[in-house]
């Protein structure tokens, strides 16, 4: 038998205790990063047990409205198991999830898969049992994944850029500093806003807070020139992956390969260390359209697609 708790404070240790020793583990799973916008979410994160009162599966989520959703600010949600987790004993913790929505009003339940470049160990048992319970694949994101052990070859024109921004002067800084990320933030939110009318999800201040908190695995790699800051890069550091949370550039880094310098720089620098590389999506979330522009900048890069998964599940 599972039986399923909501998260509450009081188990903010054994939440991240169990994450910490999952087969699919990351760290933005952490309550530390999960809260620090608990003023935008309504958490309903659950925690799932077996018959002997073990903690066997974590489930990050919030609510909103009538649904259930794995979870909205994260950019990945889904089952955090461990090596106890199986098939079958997968296959209840969905009956159970099931049965907690319907009895608690919920009418649906989103479930974003998390991608298979995060498993320590095959972790895919929740796909299996999102088709078994009948869900619906409703939206597929396009990122790009790098293979760092073994990347395509660049095209001539992406590695000439790269030669262009050092002969410019171009020069690679990580930089811990609010000032740097405030100008990174700035610098992100004109280019978002010029070419998708939108802005950040974090704030400058969110990020260096969220820094200050995971220092081992936020970092900010920026590109200047003439002592002014012209691209840069926040990127997410997970075991076996690097993911670019933000990546931004001017006018002028876009002429002389500014961005170009800062990505090899972050694959020179991981790539002994690290399976992957991720993009991140090249798609407008919810709706079937490829920037292709933008996947093909992140392709020059010896990457090619892997997706995002959302499912949904009417009760």
């Amino acid at each position: 038998m599972i039986s399923i708790c909501r998260y509450e404070a009081k188990k903010k240790e054994e939440w991240n205790d169990f994450n910490k020793t999952s087969k699919n583990s990351l760290f933005m799973f952490d309550r530390n990063y999960m809260e620090y916008h608990s003023n935008r979410f309504i958490d309903h994160s659950l925690m799932f047990y077996d018959e002997d009162d073990r903690l066997i599966a974590l489930l990050p989520m919030n609510e909103n409205e009538n649904k259930l959703i794995s979870h909205g600010g994260l950019t990945y949600g889904g089952f955090i198991t461990n090596e106890r987790m199986k098939q079958h004993i997968m296959n209840e913790c969905f009956d159970e999830l099931l049965k907690y929505g319907k009895e608690n009003g919920y009418k649906e339940i989103k479930y974003k898969t998390i991608p298979y470049i995060f498993f320590d160990q095959p972790a895919e048992e929740d796909r299996f049992s999102l088709y078994e319970h009948k869900a619906k694949l409703e939206i597929v994101d396009a990122s790009t994944y790098v293979n760092l052990k073994n990347p395509l070859k660049m095209p001539k024109g992406r590695k000439a850029q790269i030669v262009r921004a050092k002969r410019e002067g171009v020069k690679i800084e990580i930089c811990t500093d609010m000032e740097s990320y405030i100008n990174f933030i700035n610098l992100e939110n004109k280019v978002l806003a010029e070419r998708h009318e939108t802005k950040a999800v974090h704030t400058a201040e969110e990020l260096k807070m969220l820094h200050d908190r995971f220092p081992e695995n936020i970092g900010l790699f920026v590109a200047i020139k003439d002592e002014k800051m012209i691209a840069g890069a926040v990127i997410f550091e997970y075991k076996n992956v690097i993911h670019t949370q933000y990546m931004a550039a001017n006018e002028e880094a876009r002429k002389i390969g500014g961005l170009d310098l800062v990505i090899a720089t972050i694959i020179e620098k991981y790539k002994q260390e690290k399976m992957w590389l991720d993009f991140g999506i090249s798609t407008e979330h919810g709706r079937i359209y490829l920037n292709e522009g933008l996947i093909s900048q992140k392709e020059g890069f010896g990457g090619r697609t892997g997706v995002y998964e959302t499912w949904k599940i009417d009760l």
